[in-house]
């Protein structure tokens, strides 16, 4: 009898445990897609005079992401992180409405860095001291963000954690627009198939189609993932057009 009850109480532990960690998860992501669509709704508000809201709303989409990653990474709570990617965007905004960015200057992908970096900053300055920073506390006698105080010989911290962050940006962002561009049933093979890695005749059973179906999709969706990759990384390279 002790012995039934040991294995049950086992057992409900081993199934409470990711129980809470996935409700926990799902939780958490429900908060930022609430987050991510107030800012971006506040955003497109604050572009109401501008006439190309739809190309601003499309650069939300592509970048709000690695902003609020990085910003995370820098210290940043989740709201100062999202605060952190509507002024970014603004910011980069108003200057391409005055033409300051030149790509003869250096990247995008670099120009993007800084404008991220200043917008960190200016949450770091607006928080006050704060014990329970991740990062150290604000506020000493220089009065510099908590990014720019990182001690790191072998180079810049934000620019190796923005390098990261950039590749795997890139890659789901051209996921994103590749999901729009082919067929809700193709894009679903793929994503078993490539994505995830099923075995070929487990997503043949699994989506009750053929193999064919399944190296067609592979092929088709595959080819349009690899042309918005290469935009996007053009993007980073040499943008002349925000």
């Amino acid at each position: 009898m002790a012995k039934r009850a040991k294995k049950k109480t086992a057992a409900v532990n081993d199934a409470d445990e990711p129980e809470v960690d996935a409700e926990d998860t799902k939780a958490r992501k429900k908060k930022i897609e609430a987050a991510y669509e107030k800012t971006r709704k506040s955003l497109i508000a604050r572009l109401d005079n501008w006439e190309d809201q739809k190309t601003w709303d499309e650069f939300y989409k592509t970048y709000w992401r690695l902003i609020y990653s990085v910003a995370l990474k820098a210290g940043l709570r989740s709201e100062e992180a999202f605060d952190a990617v509507q002024e970014t965007i603004l910011s980069i905004a108003k200057q391409s409405k005055k033409n300051l960015y030149d790509p003869e200057q250096g990247s995008f992908k670099t120009w993007l860095m800084n404008m991220t970096r200043w917008r960190i900053n200016d949450q770091f300055r607006k928080r006050k001291k704060d014990t329970a920073m991740a990062m150290g506390e604000w506020g000493d006698e220089r009065k510099t963000a908590v990014i720019d105080r990182f001690e790191d010989p072998k180079g810049d911290l934000l620019e190796r954690m923005w390098d990261v962050e950039w590749k795997q940006n890139l890659a789901e962002a051209a996921l994103s627009r590749t999901k729009a561009l082919v067929s809700p049933k193709q894009y679903q093979i793929f994503d078993y198939y490539v994505v995830k890695q099923w075995e070929a005749d487990k997503v043949q059973k699994h989506l009750g189609v053929s193999m064919a179906q399944v190296y067609l999709a592979k092929h088709r969706v595959g080819a349009v993932l690899k042309k918005e990759l290469e935009k996007l990384r053009k993007l980073g390279e040499d943008e002349d057009e925000v």
